[in-house]
């Protein structure tokens, strides 16, 4: 209740439009569902379901939004699993963004040791159960708020799936689904809270297939022709290849087929890569001479080869417009405090990360100063296709014990617990009151506006880094 208290300190600073006994029923009304809404996010966690394979989980936000009477447009963008809820009507357009999918390989119960969870081998190590609901638990406050307010506008909750690697926003932009929106708003658990205007680094992603001969590897190799020197090969021309990059470049990859027997020459392997940079022109090209890397080593062990791209995601365009309303509302919610019972299990937690990531655990509480930093933050998102299409900002809350990594063993343990449910529950307030913000000054909407065109440049046209194909749905099999 602390921190909820201090949102009631703060009302005076409200937007002069809404009033306060709104907000403050608002706010106690999220305050109220807390359970509830834990609840529901810790089903997800349970379900661990990885991209576009989400069924059940999408479904459940689906249904909940639909007994808060939106209207839900399911499969949208050829993705089962995606979804558009619609409330209102005219504008602003505010949309929300709810992620759902979970990581392969990181099982973990809610304990503050590493544990496996029996029967799941996935866990949400990056926190998209509670981004997910609390996205939901926005949409439907700020619509009771519209419904009793009266007045335009629409409130859009897009269930987008596959973030891990998938793209799925990609698809949804390439789709037109957020041609008429005025602005969005979305968030991601972490170790800390802050609302800043960041960026992130462009990715694109494929996986390369070589094609060889079988024969038996000692009686008859000269008849054979090795798929996995294939792979072999142009991961060492890759790696050469990182000398003559920008430095700013990363690139990784997995093998994730070499062959079934030392014995048997592989007729067939395959690796993975991942290739980011903060400009998507520079990804562009860089994965260009990848796949030149690629062909190279196929023609040198007379395999063939050919690939298949996974995924493509921009940078995402800060919008400061909109972050400076963000920054400001995640100021009066405040941040998470611990009681007892978490402090114990943050301590114990915090002892098993590296001595320098360790952090005073009080900084759950705290707020980082609002910023605009120049170098990006070392990962990629789907969001930032969004941000290209229409002003977009996001924040970042304490669902983790400070100092905790993302798709860490440590992110799942406090995610599925009420560390977790306490900084999704911050996220969810503060963007409601941003929100509602937006709909009482839509001006700022138009600022916003004009800023992202100022960004992106006049000539800016869409074109997605994944180019024209299809989600790739079984992408995780």
């Amino acid at each position: 209740m602390k921190y909820f208290l201090l949102l009631s300190l703060s009302l005076s600073c409200l937007t002069a439009g809404a009033q306060t006994s709104d907000i403050t029923a608002l706010l106690a009304d999220l305050e109220a569902k807390t359970t509830h809404y834990g609840d529901l996010a810790h089903q997800i966690w349970e379900l661990a379901e990885l991209g576009y394979q989400e069924e059940k989980s999408s479904q459940l936000l689906q249904e909940e939004l639909r007994q808060a009477g939106f209207t839900v447009e399911a499969g949208v963008a050829d993705i089962p699993t995606a979804f558009v809820a619609t409330y209102g009507s005219g504008q602003p357009v505010i949309g929300f963004l709810a992620e759902f999918d979970a990581l392969p390989g990181v099982s973990q119960q809610a304990v503050p040791e590493p544990k496996a969870r029996p029967g799941s081998e996935a866990g949400h190590a990056c926190g998209h159960h509670l981004f997910g609901t609390a996205s939901t638990a926005t949409a439907i406050a700020v619509k009771d708020w519209l419904r009793e307010h009266g007045g335009s506008g629409t409130i859009r909750l897009y269930g987008t799936p596959a973030e891990e690697g998938g793209a799925g926003k990609v698809y949804m932009v390439r789709a037109g689904l957020f041609d008429d929106v005025d602005a969005v708003l979305q968030w991601h658990p972490s170790d800390g809270n802050s609302a800043d205007a960041g960026s992130t680094l462009s990715n694109k992603s494929a996986k390369f297939r070589f094609y060889g001969t079988a024969s038996h590897a000692a009686a008859a190799p000269q008849f054979g022709r090795s798929a996995l020197d294939g792979v072999e090969a142009m991961n060492h021309m890759v790696n050469m290849l990182r000398e003559h990059v920008p430095e700013t470049t990363r690139i990784h990859y997995v093998i994730t087929s070499g062959g079934e027997a030392p014995n048997v020459v592989p007729a067939f392997a395959e690796v993975f890569y991942y290739i980011r940079h903060p400009d998507m022109a520079e990804v562009r090209d860089i994965f260009n001479r990848v796949v030149r890397a690629a062909e190279g080593a196929a023609l040198g062990t007379e395999t063939r080869m050919e690939y298949e791209v996974i995924h493509g995601s921009f940078n995402l365009l800060p919008n400061e417009t909109l972050a400076r309303v963000m920054h400001r509302n995640l100021q009066k919610v405040g941040g998470v405090t611990y009681t007892a019972a978490e402090s114990a299990f943050a301590e114990k937690l915090s002892a098993t990360l590296p001595e320098q990531r360790q952090k005073d655990l009080a900084s759950a509480g705290e707020i980082s100063p609002f910023a605009a930093p120049e170098k990006p933050y070392p990962a990629s998102t789907d969001v930032g296709d969004v941000s290209w299409a229409v002003p977009t900002t996001g924040l970042r809350t304490a669902t983790w014990v400070p100092g905790t990594s993302p798709h860490s063993w440590q992110a799942v343990a406090a995610g599925g617990m009420s560390i977790g449910t306490k900084g999704m529950m911050v996220a969810a307030k503060t963007m409601a009151l941003a929100a509602i913000e937006l709909f009482e000054q839509p001006e700022i909407c138009t600022k916003a506006k004009a800023e992202l065109d100022r960004r992106r440049g006049a000539d800016f046209k869409y074109e997605a880094l994944l180019g024209d194909r299809k989600p790739p749905l079984d992408y995780r099999n």
